[in-house]
């Protein structure tokens, strides 16, 4: 049986890291009754995803062209939806800031049964933006191994 129906991936501002995970799991996970998407932890307004993270992806043979982000709000926790962070200084953030509604929240790693974070490549080149989708995709498919297994 299903135990959830969402996957929320969180990062920063929802235009890098978030939606490449995103995009990583949507790609991954083959159960089509699982929904992946992505939140932001500081949104000002709706922004297109990172142009040197869509370039990764579409190298990968992915895209989050359309990717617009979107905050994460107090609406996005119950009990079917997994909350995933990029950093577990992210997770301890959320928890403090949304004390009265978060449940499932994981730091991406460490639901993975690994340490470290997903750090951010913001600003910097574009083998760093490659080594982060590494990360992800090394942790995302883990992470849909790990559903899979869950869901059987």
């Amino acid at each position: 049986m299903k135990k959830y129906d969402k996957l929320t991936f969180v990062s920063r501002s929802d235009t890098c890291r978030a939606p490449m995970a995103e995009a990583l799991m949507q790609d991954n996970l083959l159960l089509e009754d699982i929904i992946s998407d992505s939140r932001g932890m500081i949104v000002l307004f709706p922004e297109p995803i990172n142009p040197k993270a869509e370039e990764i992806l579409v190298q990968n043979g992915l895209t989050m062209q359309e990717h617009q982000a979107r905050p994460l709000t107090k609406d996005d926790f119950d009990s079917r939806t997994l909350i995933f962070t990029m950093e577990a200084a992210q997770k301890q953030k959320i928890l403090e800031e949304y004390a009265d509604a978060a449940i499932n929240v994981y730091s991406l790693a460490e639901y993975c049964g690994e340490t470290g974070d997903v750090e951010s490549p913001l600003g910097k080149d574009l083998p760093e933006y490659g080594a982060c989708f590494q990360r992800l995709k090394d942790l995302t498919e883990k992470l849909a191994a790990m559903i899979r297994e869950e869901n059987q």
